[in-house]
């Protein structure tokens, strides 16, 4: 397993901007999959973005799609989340996920697909 720290949270008026990101401790971050998931008061887990292991193929919930940008530093063992554009209803904890059982879609949609997780980052927009 990898251990993932998250950071880049805090509060944001709409129609603004953060960038997430998640460092990974561990040998195996470069050679899988990783993905942000996000949950609220409202939501359970859900799934935002997932970025292939060598960050050519990205995968987005239709939420987010066109506003969230998920990207890797493999050398820097980072992954990224930059969203821009939110809006109230992105409230929410955001995690990092790593670790997948499985590669590819639909499983990367999938919190049980996950071993690896991060302890949240709080995201805030507020009106």
């Amino acid at each position: 397993q990898v251990q993932l720290v998250e950071s880049g949270g805090g509060l944001v008026q709409a129609g603004g901007s953060l960038k997430l990101s998640c460092v990974a401790s561990g040998r195996t971050f470069s050679s899988k999959a990783m993905a942000w998931f996000r949950r609220s008061p409202r939501t359970d887990r859900e799934f935002v973005a997932a970025i292939s292991r060598y960050g050519g193929s990205t995968y987005y919930a239709d939420s987010v799609k066109g506003r969230f940008t998920a990207s890797r530093d493999n050398a820097k063992n980072t992954v990224y989340l930059q969203m821009t554009s939110l809006k109230p209803e992105d409230t929410a904890v955001y995690y990092c996920a790593g670790d997948p059982s499985i590669e590819g879609t639909p499983y990367y949609y999938r919190p049980s697909n996950f071993a690896s997780w991060g302890q949240g980052t709080q995201v805030t927009v507020s009106s």
